[in-house]
């Protein structure tokens, strides 16, 4: 994540950083969650090839100019190409994350149609997620939900043209944390979250408290889809 001098830097080195090999068990790991019943985890085969990594997301849109503005302010973003018909926009060492193509006159989707439901994004730490909904809030972008899904500490935005994303922080460090989780009475009554107020969390944050309470879910009991999650 690329961060300017100032709050954001300060705080985030008092975060520290998680091992890249905690993020790879965690990205390897599957959760397969079958009608309440959790299942062990499997692991993709050694003999079969599977994609080095999910390099981009290519956008249509017809607001091509608040697209750009709302992905390159929401991940720090740099551009790497830009016209008027094309974008291309990176957060890291990879040539480009995010491309928009111009699109005037596309339609929204109907309400009800299939689709991506949000794209995830994963940050290091409390830390990191705290400065960055504090850096959008004063810019005026808020979050549309905020929970803690017990495997994570999640916040929903919406972008201009509708598509959900999710910044979130891991809440265990380890697979076998993961796995113990998978299995409570917690985990199998509510499997979607326990809503948050993200501005409760920042305080609570520069209080000075734990990252491992600020992650810990208290359970609230059995909750299916509802509206929050918008699943339609």
């Amino acid at each position: 994540m690329r961060v300017n001098g100032g709050k954001e830097s300060e705080v985030i080195a008092q975060c520290g950083k998680r091992s890249s090999a905690t993020h790879e068990k965690i990205a390897a790991f599957r959760f397969p969650h079958v009608s309440g019943v959790c299942v062990s985890p499997t692991f993709p085969s050694q003999s079969v090839p599977s994609p080095k990594k999910l390099a981009h997301v290519v956008m249509r849109t017809p607001r091509y100019t608040e697209m750009v503005n709302f992905y390159r302010t929401v991940f720090n973003a740099s551009t790497a190409f830009e016209n008027e018909s094309l974008t291309f926009l990176t957060y890291d060492d990879e040539h480009h994350r995010f491309a928009f193509l111009n699109a005037p006159g596309l339609a929204d989707p109907a309400p009800g149609t299939a689709g991506v439901h949000h794209i995830a994004f994963t940050y290091d730490s409390i830390g990191e997620l705290v400065v960055t909904y504090e850096r959008l809030a004063e810019g005026g972008i808020h979050p549309v939900w905020c929970t803690n899904h017990g495997t994570t500490t999640s916040m929903y935005y919406r972008d201009p043209d509708g598509t959900q994303l999710e910044l979130q922080v891991d809440n265990f460090e380890t697979i076998e944390e993961i796995e113990r989780f998978l299995t409570t009475q917690d985990f199998m009554e509510n499997p979607i979250g326990v809503d948050f107020d993200p501005a409760v969390l920042a305080s609570r944050f520069h209080s000075g408290e734990p990252e491992e309470a600020l992650k810990r879910r208290t359970p609230m009991g059995p909750r299916s889809f509802d509206e929050t999650v918008k699943i339609r």
